[in-house]
């Protein structure tokens, strides 16, 4: 079986597949008084028509059994969506460029300051964490429509991600 092992999550290395939402780096505006810095533009939503609208929600994650068996990969054809962790606690990022070729596959170890803004229609596998009860804020696209494409490996194309 194939094994995939993650590289740490970088701007560059993921802007393929959509924006690294982090401060770091990101120059702060002083608000309220002085007592409170806010970072804008972090990432860019997309929601595709006018049709749809942002939703903001909240995930609540599990781990799965390692070595993490890879057998299905997603995309959103009408927006993206964002994870931002709430925790600092570190969590994997798993995308390709086609979920058929195995040799296009990426995996990213976030830090737990680190969230991803999956592009439109970037292939990603879902929510992939270490800890119980890991809390993400997710903030993708709602409204008509199909958003949401999965796609099965067969068998044979299976891989494994270790951490």
């Amino acid at each position: 079986m194939r094994q995939l092992i993650p590289t740490p999550l970088t701007r560059e290395a993921f802007e393929p597949f959509g924006d690294v939402v982090e401060i770091a780096g990101a120059s702060p505006i002083t608000i309220n008084q002085g007592f409170a810095q806010r970072f804008n533009d972090l990432a860019h939503i997309d929601v595709q028509s006018a049709e749809g609208e942002v939703n903001v929600s909240f995930f609540v994650g599990q781990p799965r059994p390692q070595p993490i068996a890879v057998k299905l990969m997603e995309r959103h054809p009408l927006g993206s969506q964002l994870f931002m962790p709430m925790q600092d606690r570190p969590w994997l990022v798993l995308v390709a460029a086609d979920p058929h070729d195995l040799s296009s596959y990426h995996a990213f170890a976030a830090t737990g300051r680190q969230g991803v803004n999956y592009a439109r229609n970037a292939w990603h596998h879902p929510l992939l964490v270490f800890d119980a009860d890991s809390r993400f804020l997710i903030i993708d696209r709602k409204g008509p429509g199909i958003n949401l494409e999965e796609v099965w490996l067969p068998d044979e194309k299976v891989f494994s991600l270790t951490a």
